[in-house]
């Protein structure tokens, strides 16, 4: 081997001074093979071939290789990471480092976008975003236990692009009202609202992408930002990079979260539970590019956010006739309305957990939201007995079998049994049930139970008791009496005077 120097000499020996092959090789002690070869070359520094040393890695590249093809043919969601092909190595044998994977694993990368040329294409510009100055939504799908049911959830993903704070809460459907919940939720934790909002072009905010950055955006999303006062902006088709820290946090998440996650009965535990692990990790993920955590710089950012308003009512609103049996439908299910609106159109606000039925301006009832995945059964239905009553005061023989009344509270039930037994008893406690219309139900239930305790269980003895509670008098003492009465004098028989009694008659 020659060094530059030397390579210099015989250069200027040979091309400048013209001194011949054979005196070269004398005055260097070089072959004139050698010396031909590099004046023939023509360059101005010895090239040499690329050291190949052997690695723990030569005996497992074909099938490293084979898993990194296999790997890229499939969607990214459910790709293997670098470390988890490490880990699959160590368990056939594998005893080097993670770090020669990675690098064999982006040696395999760059030589693949180089056959497909697609190198220019994978070229992008670092972004930098300053204190409050933007965040970062997408959705993504994952799965989790729910009550015992392996679940497919939407979930919502909220990144703060200067601190990289981040935000996660999983829903089931991709609709407006879950969307907004979203962003209620997220605002609060995060500790308040950047100027700017990047979002891709989905459809709940979306209504058409035109030339260029316009779009036409849908108006509850709009009325949305206009009540968190930021402004939206929205990707290029196709172009995710514009949105690359939340695109990352979703693939980060499945590592960091979804991997490990447990069971839990409901999705409100599960959303309680990522809401605790995400404040968790700011505290124990470096931010990167700035000193200290992401909980730190997030601690620092926080002066320059828009202090949260109150929550954005997150409603879609529905026009919906109410049935004859006093149900409104909905995705399938059933829900009972006050029975004075039956055969009349009302209006129904769908939110991410409940349903709220309005007419002539006020909120007359509202539900638990149910949400099913299966779409062959035929729904459920959800009454509230309290609304059938109004029918029930002219049907009380509907009280029987009717399929309102089959949830009635214990108490309830425990009267009907004993009132059904009697001549009358269904219009007898019908009448007890109305008394909810007027009273508080907490305190009709209390009068009940006392009847029934008292063995006396009618319509006016549960209206003494529960006029008693309402007015606060205690009840009276109860009245002890012996067994037999004595009187203190006793009479006695006395013929005597009866004949007494007889004499003065015929005497007068």
């Amino acid at each position: 081997m020659i060094d530059v120097a030397t390579l210099s000499v015989i250069r200027r020996w040979a091309l400048r001074e013209q001194l011949s092959i054979r005196e070269i090789a004398r005055r260097t002690g070089l072959s004139r093979n050698t010396i031909r070869k590099y004046l023939r070359a023509g360059e101005a520094e010895p090239h040499y071939a690329k050291r190949v040393s052997p690695s723990k890695l030569d005996p497992f590249a074909l099938k490293l290789s084979g898993w990194l093809k296999t790997e890229a043919g499939r969607s990214r969601k459910q790709r293997r990471t670098v470390k988890q092909m490490h880990a699959d190595l160590q368990a056939l044998g594998y005893t080097g480092s993670y770090n020669r994977v990675a690098a064999f694993a982006r040696l395999w990368q760059e030589q693949r976008l180089v056959a497909q040329q697609t190198t220019g294409r994978g070229t992008f510009v670092p972004l930098a975003f300053g204190p409050g100055e933007a965040f970062q939504f997408d959705w993504s799908e994952d799965w989790a236990v729910l009550a015992g049911v392996r679940t497919k959830l939407q979930v919502a993903h909220f990144k703060l692009s200067h601190s990289r704070a981040f935000y996660l809460r999983a829903y089931p459907l991709q609709t407006h009202e879950m969307l907004f919940d979203a962003h209620n939720h997220a605002f609060a934790v995060l500790g308040g609202v950047p100027r700017r909002g990047i979002y891709d072009n989905m459809r709940t905010a979306v209504d058409r992408v035109r030339r260029g950055k316009e779009r036409d955006v849908n108006a509850r999303f709009a009325a949305m930002v206009s009540h968190f006062l930021f402004e939206a902006e929205f990707c290029n088709p196709a172009s995710g990079w514009e949105k690359g820290q939340v695109e990352k946090n979703v693939r980060d998440a499945r590592h960091r979260l979804w991997q490990g996650v447990p069971p839990f009965l409901s999705l409100s535990d599960l959303n309680a539970w990522l809401e605790e692990r995400c404040v968790a990790l700011w505290h124990e993920i470096e931010h990167g590019k700035l000193p200290g955590t992401v909980a730190d710089v997030w601690a620092q950012e926080k002066a320059a956010l828009m202090p949260m308003p109150r929550p954005f009512d997150g409603f879609v609103e529905h026009t919906k006739r109410v049935s004859p049996t006093c149900l409104v439908h909905f995705e399938r299910n059933r829900y009972s309305v006050p029975a004075p609106y039956a055969n009349r159109p009302v209006s129904l606000r769908v939110y991410a957990d409940r349903l709220v039925v309005a007419a002539e301006g006020q909120i007359i009832c509202e539900h638990q939201r149910l949400i099913e995945r299966n779409h062959h059964g035929a729904g459920q239905t959800v009454y509230d007995w309290r609304h059938y009553l109004a029918v029930l005061q002219r049907k009380p023989g509907a009280l029987r079998n009717g399929a309102p009344f089959l949830e009635l509270p214990a108490a309830f039930k425990r009267l009907q049994a004993t009132l059904l037994k009697q001549p009358g008893g269904d219009r007898e406690m019908v009448e007890v049930l109305a008394l909810v219309l007027h009273h508080d139900e907490q305190a009709v239930l209390a009068a009940v139970e006392l009847a029934l305790e008292s063995g006396a269980a009618s319509k006016t003895h549960i209206l003494n008791v529960l006029h008693r509670l309402l007015d606060g008098k205690p009840a009276p003492a109860p009245v002890t009496s012996p067994q037999a009465l004595k009187l203190s004098v006793e009479p006695r028989a006395n013929v005597l005077r009866y004949d007494r009694l007889r004499e003065v008659r015929y005497a007068s």
